[in-house]
């Protein structure tokens, strides 16, 4: 029997609605389905006052969940997905994208097409997009404090955020460099349309193999995002005498203290997305977030 995963938001009642009705569906189909929360993929922020989170990253794969799923169904928002993405990549199972929530901008379908959605997926008439992920680690000396995987990205910064710091970065074999800056954030392509984008970051397609690194409000003209390869590891040394807070895709995070680093590279499994048509990222940009649409002047007001 076949067997499909289906990730849940179960804070929300539109997604618990809809999740009972693929499930019906499914295994009327003859599919064995295993529902979990898309709380397991939700690290969380690290408590200063316990021990931090020493787990690897393969923590967050659900103990149901193995390499013979087909695929999983993933209901919710954009920061669903972002979890459904730690609970599935390190078994390269794939995901369909079902948006409950606001803006979708990582959704593949919507509730108006699930009908059409699961009739493809019953067919098997879908293909498999890979997008990059990262692996951040907080490490004090050789030891591992905390650990995480990430599709958008990764901020570090002071508290409160309007507190300029500095940062010595060093990007693979290039000799570090030193960034004033209220924060810096490092972003995977998937990224680049989010945080990295109002922090003034360039949009980057999908399939370029890069990083980019982007300043928060830099003490510096010269300080402006840099786009690097993506096989280069990237390490980040709090160069302040105050603890940092690091958040990873907004909704995990630790503090980082002058004495740790926080390691960046690019993880060996990729998060798979589910693609029930070819996806144009120009025209997805120009529906989201209104990337391209033509000048369309205001009327006149009747002066000169």
């Amino acid at each position: 029997m076949p067997r499909v995963g289906l990730i849940v938001n179960d804070g929300k009642d539109l997604a618990l609605h809809t999740a009972e009705a693929i499930e019906s569906r499914l295994k009327a189909a003859g599919y064995d389905v295993l529902r979990v929360s898309s709380a397991g993929g939700m690290v969380g922020f690290a408590n200063p006052d316990q021990h931090l989170r020493t787990l690897g990253y393969a923590a967050c794969v659900p103990a149901s969940f193995r390499t013979d799923l087909e695929l999983a169904v993933v209901l919710g928002g954009d920061g669903t997905v972002l979890s459904a993405a730690r609970q599935t990549a390190p078994i390269g199972v794939p995901i369909l994208t079902i948006n409950t929530g606001h803006l979708g901008f990582l959704a593949e379908a919507y509730l108006p097409e699930l009908d059409q959605a699961l009739d493809r997926v019953i067919a098997g008439d879908w293909t498999v997009e890979e997008r990059t992920m990262l692996v951040v680690s907080v490490m004090r000396g050789e030891q591992r404090r905390w650990e995480v995987l990430c599709l958008n990205e990764m901020a570090l910064h002071r508290e409160p955020l309007t507190s300029m710091c500095h940062f010595e970065i060093a990007i693979g074999r290039h000799a570090p460099v030193d960034i004033a800056a209220d924060g810096v954030i490092l972003s995977t392509p998937t990224g680049s349309t989010a945080y990295a984008l109002s922090a003034g970051g360039p949009v980057i397609t999908p399939d370029c193999p890069v990083l980019q690194l982007t300043p928060i409000a830099p003490h510096s003209l010269a300080s402006r995002a840099l786009v690097f390869s993506d096989r280069e590891p990237v390490t980040v040394f709090p160069a302040t005498p105050e603890r940092l807070m690091m958040v990873v895709d907004g909704s995990a995070g630790c503090y980082v203290w002058p004495e740790d680093r926080v390691l960046i590279r690019r993880s060996d499994h990729a998060v798979r997305f589910v693609r029930l048509a070819n996806q144009e990222f120009f025209q997805v940009l120009r529906n989201k977030l209104g990337w391209g649409l033509p000048h369309v002047a205001k009327p006149g007001n009747g002066l000169g």
